[in-house]
């Protein structure tokens, strides 16, 4: 489980496709270090299994393997060498949740619609899937490309967030622009609750029929 807490940018040093996956080698020297193969790392929001771990003269750097299914479902599929990328390690037992519950299971992908600059802050626009819009409300949390944010404003299609001067130096989302597309996953308590509503609805629908 993560928490959203955007720990280094690293970055995509070489992608070796592999037909229907690919493996990924990343740079960061924070999230790596004590790291070891069989580990989980999110990158811009994903969990990733690191395969090994390299040192070399210009750092240390983990690969991972990325199947089919996230390179389709996420926007991981769109990186190329030397893309920045937000790195976070899973929280410890017994860590501080500085953000939300994240599980690196990305819902969907959107984009950057527009940005609107502050004197102290940006507020930013980010375009929602139909099917995910549901989940997102206003003052709620949703993750983008594994940063954890507060919704400021939810509309059907889209949704307002508002970025403050460290999460702009400090994550991807200091640099992408109109078009840019980004991971979300949306909060998982939001899906518990509707399923279970929706259990509780259809049971109580064959009881009035029986």
């Amino acid at each position: 489980m993560f928490t959203g807490i955007v720990e280094e940018l690293g970055e995509i040093v070489a992608i070796e496709h592999l037909g229907d996956a690919s493996r990924f080698q990343v740079r960061g020297p924070v999230v790596t270090e004590g790291a070891k193969h069989g580990d989980s790392i999110a990158v811009n929001g994903v969990c990733l299994t690191v395969v090994d771990i390299v040192e070399d003269a210009e750092g240390t750097r983990f690969s991972a393997d990325v199947m089919a299914e996230t390179l389709n479902r996420s926007g991981l599929g769109a990186l190329d060498i030397g893309s920045r990328v937000n790195l976070e390690r899973p929280m410890a037992l017994g860590g501080r949740l500085g953000g939300h519950i994240v599980q690196g299971h990305v819902d969907g992908t959107g984009a950057i619609v527009d940005r609107e600059l502050s004197e102290h802050w940006e507020i930013v626009k980010i375009s929602l899937p139909a099917e995910l819009s549901r989940y997102v409300v206003e003052k709620g949390s949703i993750t983008v490309d594994g940063i954890s944010l507060t919704v400021v404003d939810a509309g059907p299609d889209y949704f307002t967030v508002s970025l403050i001067p460290t999460t702009l130096a400090l994550t991807t989302l200091g640099v992408k622009q109109a078009g840019d597309p980004v991971n979300l996953e949306v909060d998982v308590l939001a899906k518990y609750v509707e399923r279970l509503l929706g259990r509780d609805n259809g049971t109580q629908d064959k009881e009035a029929t029986s």
